[in-house]
């Protein structure tokens, strides 16, 4: 929202209570998907919205940080010639909403059927035994979530966006915000024409009587050890639940992400979610129905949690909540957004910005987000070019040699045997992209600290950064 309101010429101002992408943006699947699964429920409309979303960030905005991503479904024994043949045509269908999206098969390839040979060459530990092949989808990944955020406030500075992190806001209304600076405990009162409640989870807190249902979605962190070099999603029924999936994720650093869970998470919200022992046996249970070797426990590296902000509509599960978004307009003219879903992150930024822009009248420039690339951003002949390792221009596109300039090659070596990232990365982020503190550079602007082991070795490489 600040990106785009930036983008429009208006005079802007994010406050962020802690550091970017602290809460909910960091938790993700790290997916940027077309919607498949809303076909399912006939929500026709966010599956399409979905699906132009996710072009926008793959051939225009985000090209050095999406890819596209296959994703395999195995055909074992437990899944029925019923439910693949319904699985198969709901693959074509995401064919169709790619094409009505206009993005090219050229971008992402068309849905298949695959050999068995296929399968295992994409998932080596799949377990061969009854495998009569699999179905074969694509969709797009991003390299890193907190990594996305980071881009758009940075490219929101660059159009003149204050970005302000530890400020909390301790009062808000549709003519202003008091905002107080963690750091010091001063306090400021900001007047605005338009203030947008864009606070995820904790929305409520500044807005009486708005009621969320907060859903906890739970990942595995695993070494790609344990998958034998898994090269796509692999996607894995959950028995009795027709279109609900566990996903191994091939992730950055050698690892595998293992989710998700659609948990109910009542009471008071937590800076960082916790993983259920629960969730943990689910998830386990699950992905072990596709592997000839299960995991165990000892597999795992870490876990992670997010918590969605649904609008609670009093019935249901949260699973059978709507992920669609909701801007809501308080009495006094404070605009709040929830809902919505990480890859459609632009439109309701869009929407929410539309709503503001209407009910004060505002003369503004037009949305400009569906075209406006964000820092490291450019067509895939240009970043083929860049010369920098591809997993530098993965997480910094055109900025990856710059990265490399940060310091001599000692600087431009692992941090450790735990992690690919590099004390150059570290002192980028103080330098560029607002780290503050320890935290900030392992937990947020890399992601080192998914694993306690790497994050643990991490330390002191990010102390000397913060101190250079």
């Amino acid at each position: 929202m600040a990106l785009d309101a930036a983008a429009r010429g208006l005079s802007v101002v994010l406050a962020e209570k802690r550091d970017l992408a602290f809460g909910t943006s960091r938790w993700s699947s790290k997916l940027v998907h077309g919607g498949l699964r809303y076909l399912a429920s006939g929500q026709v409309g966010i599956a399409h919205e979905s699906a132009v979303e996710r072009g926008i960030l793959i051939d225009r905005t985000a090209p050095h940080l999406v890819r596209a991503f296959p994703q395999v479904i195995p055909l074992h024994p437990s899944v029925s010639a019923r439910d693949a043949a319904l699985t198969r045509a709901g693959l074509l269908a995401g064919d169709l909403l790619r094409k009505a999206a206009r993005t090219s098969a050229a971008t992402l390839p068309r849905s298949r059927r695959i050999s068995p040979a296929e399968v295992a060459r994409h998932a080596p530990t799949v377990r061969v035994a009854g495998l009569r092949g699999g179905l074969m989808g694509w969709d797009g990944q991003l390299n890193d979530d907190a990594r996305l955020v980071v881009a758009l406030a940075r490219t929101a500075a660059g159009l003149g966006a204050r970005v302000l992190t530890r400020t909390e806001v301790t009062q808000a209304t549709g003519a202003g915000a008091v905002l107080t600076d963690t750091l010091t405990g001063r306090a400021i009162d900001v007047s605005a024409r338009i203030v947008i409640n864009a606070a995820g989870v904790w929305a409520g807190e500044l807005v009486p009587g708005l009621t969320l249902r907060p859903s906890r979605g739970t990942h595995l962190v695993v070494s790609q050890q344990a998958f034998g070099g898994l090269s796509c999603g692999l996607t894995v029924p959950v028995p009795g639940h027709f279109g609900r999936y566990v996903f191994a994720l091939p992730a950055p650093d050698n690892r595998v992400y293992v989710g998700l869970t659609d948990e109910d998470a009542p009471g008071p919200v937590p800076d960082e979610p916790q993983a259920a022992e629960s969730e943990i046996d689910f998830l386990l249970e699950t992905i072990n129905l596709a592997l000839a070797s299960g995991l165990t426990r000892q597999d795992i590296l870490g876990t992670y949690s997010g918590l969605r902000p649904l609008l609670d509509t009093g019935t249901g599960t949260t699973a059978d909540i709507s992920r669609k978004h909701q801007v809501i307009t308080a009495a006094d003219g404070l605009i709040t957004v929830v809902g919505g879903k990480l890859t459609t992150y632009r439109r309701m930024a869009q929407d929410a910005l539309d709503a503001g822009v209407a009910g004060r009248g505002l003369a503004c420039g037009p949305c400009r987000t569906t075209a406006l690339p964000l820092v490291g951003a450019a067509g895939r002949a240009v970043l083929g070019a860049v010369p920098a390792p591809e997993r530098l221009v993965r997480r910094y596109g055109t900025e990856a040699a710059d990265v490399l300039a940060v310091g001599g090659p000692e600087l431009n070596r692992p941090i450790s045997g735990t992690t690919e990232v590099t004390p150059a990365e570290l002192l980028f982020a103080v330098r560029h992209e607002g780290a503050l503190d320890v935290a900030d550079l392992l937990d947020r602007r890399t992601r080192i600290g998914l694993s306690a082991e790497a994050r643990a070795a991490a330390v002191g490489a990010a102390e000397s950064a913060l101190a250079g």
